[in-house]
């Protein structure tokens, strides 16, 4: 549904001593037809811009993309025929009223009065807009405000949605809220491609995501894939038992990390605590090979378990630092 290879945009900084800025620095990257599809990255790393390209909002300075195949160039107008486009600060005026601005937004792609009029109703049953869209605008909560950004941006029935950090500032419940709707959207068939720094957020709802960091796209692949190209799983192995009040000796920590550390299955271990954390392949095939080898030297682990490396972990490796930083 979008293709898009080399893409670039660099802003002219003011001042004649200023350097210009390169938000996004050539990239290549495509999102397929009912899919979800993310682009994670901290403030600054060339997420909004690509997105107000492809919406053909600024112009490339260079690259060439597809959206439904049309070119973003040399046919703006048959792309925006296809798109809705939420922006990260949504585009209402606070003295309308929800009904009003979904009214003339349709009306604004050209339809009939009655046409818009209808289509405003039906937004308003699938967003669950009834209880507040009456009301002015401005005084409607973030996370209503936000359902409202969403509805204007697909009345007129796009086959691709872009949304621009699309739950920024929303409390836990407007948030998961907004998760539910977006995975409607992409149920109805519409291909959804959104930005995020929300690790969670791109975990809970991309197919695929690309992470992006200071113009240039550093890792792409299902959220699953990310985390095991990196480290695989993750074994904790808490030496602790469960009567001893969490208290485990540095000799018992070193002879498991001996013990360990030899393993064929062990990639890399670190010690946390009363615990070791051991990077494998698979913990399913790694778990009960611990175990033997420990009470082999006599050692009996408190408890084990296993975790998947995060979203977070594969941004530290691509990177050299964490998504925070």
């Amino acid at each position: 549904m979008i293709e898009a290879t080399g893409l670039r945009k660099t802003y002219r900084a003011r001042g004649r001593k200023a350097k210009p800025v390169e938000a996004v620095r050539g990239v290549d990257f495509a999102v397929r037809t009912g899919e979800i599809f993310g682009f994670l990255g901290p403030n600054g790393a060339g997420k909004s811009t690509t997105l107000r390209m492809l919406a053909t909002l600024i112009r490339p300075d260079g690259g060439q993309a597809t959206i439904g195949g049309a070119d973003l160039v040399r046919a703006p107008a048959r792309v925006r025929d296809v798109i809705g486009f939420v922006a990260q600060t949504g585009g209402t005026y606070d003295e309308a009223t929800g009904r009003r601005e979904l009214v003339l937004q349709a009306r604004m792609y050209g339809l009939p009065k009655t046409k818009a009029v209808a289509l405003a109703e039906k937004a308003i049953a699938a967003f669950d807009l009834t209880e507040f869209v009456d009301r002015r605008i401005h005084t409607c909560s973030g996370g209503q405000r936000r359902r409202l950004d969403v509805a204007l941006g697909v009345i007129h029935g796009p086959t691709v949605m872009f949304l621009d950090e699309p739950t920024a500032g929303l409390d836990p419940p407007s948030r998961a809220r907004m998760w539910r709707e977006v995975r409607r959207l992409r149920e109805e068939g519409m291909t959804i491609f959104l930005t995020t720094h929300y690790l969670d957020e791109a975990d809970a709802l991309c197919d695929r995501i690309s992470i992006i960091d200071k113009g240039l796209i550093v890792a792409e692949g299902t959220p699953s894939a990310l985390k095991r190209e990196i480290s695989g799983d993750v074994v904790v192995v808490d030496l602790a038992a469960p009567d001893t009040a969490g208290v485990v000796g540095e000799a018992a920590l070193r002879a498991a990390a001996e013990v360990l550390t030899v393993q064929p299955y062990v990639h890399s271990q670190e010690t946390v605590d009363t615990t070791l954390r051991l990077y494998v392949d698979s913990a399913a095939t790694a778990i009960p090979l611990v175990i033997r080898a420990l009470i082999a030297a006599g050692i009996e682990p408190g408890a084990i378990e296993s975790r998947r490396p995060s979203l977070d972990d594969v941004f530290l490796a691509k990177t050299g630092r964490t998504l925070d930083e």
